[in-house]
């Protein structure tokens, strides 16, 4: 499996470019600014997706351009699909940013399977950053999006976060997966999920 970060954004996003490793297509996760940044990072690889981990600002802003150049479909899960293609509901308006997305050809829910060659990511639901937040997980790797951080968990004081469901999200989805997992985040550094449970507040403990 390859995984290349492009870091993009006034908010220093993670935007994830995963592929199979043997010339296969890729997925792109979180195009969150500058589509033409992106499209370096690929290189020519065809793109088989684009996926949102969840429906803020800093995370789509480039969506559009890059589905224009790439004519990829875009997918995020059904709870956040209504709120991509206006400010109010990016959360960017709070902000004074105007950044949205186009409507989603595919209304993603949990357990659907993102597939590029012969890379197949499982779609994890994780409400509570955002009602439609998701992980999108393959043995050995997490794109967590804003769920979970090195050492934190996504905010829950904007508009439509639960920080009881976030924590429960991370308890039933993230905190059972192998300790091995490396987890590829929204914002910031890579961790491990054995990592995380040692020393991130937000994980359960026995």
């Amino acid at each position: 499996m390859r995984v290349q970060r492009v870091v993009l954004g006034p908010l220093d996003t993670n935007c994830w470019i995963a592929a199979d490793g043997r010339g296969g297509p890729a997925i792109v996760i979180d195009p969150a600014d500058d589509a033409p940044a992106v499209l370096e990072a690929l290189a020519g690889t065809p793109v088989a997706a684009v996926v949102l981990t969840h429906g803020h600002f800093d995370h789509l802003a480039g969506a559009a351009a890059l589905l224009e150049a790439t004519g990829a479909p875009l997918m995020v899960h059904e709870a956040d699909a209504p709120f991509i293609t206006h400010p109010e509901g990016t959360g960017g308006a709070l902000f004074g940013f105007d950044h949205v997305a186009p409507e989603a050809d595919r209304a993603l829910v949990a357990g659907d399977v993102v597939e590029a060659g012969g890379l197949a990511l499982e779609v994890f639901h994780t409400p509570g950053h955002t009602p439609g937040g998701i992980c999108l997980y393959t043995p050995g790797h997490l794109f967590s999006g804003d769920t979970l951080f090195a050492g934190s968990v996504g905010r829950t004081d904007f508009p439509r976060g639960d920080s009881r469901a976030l924590r429960d999200s991370i308890a039933s989805r993230i905190a059972p997966l192998p300790d091995e997992t490396a987890v590829h985040p929204g914002h910031g550094p890579d961790t491990t999920i054995g990592r995380e449970r040692r020393v991130n507040p937000f994980f359960p403990r026995a």
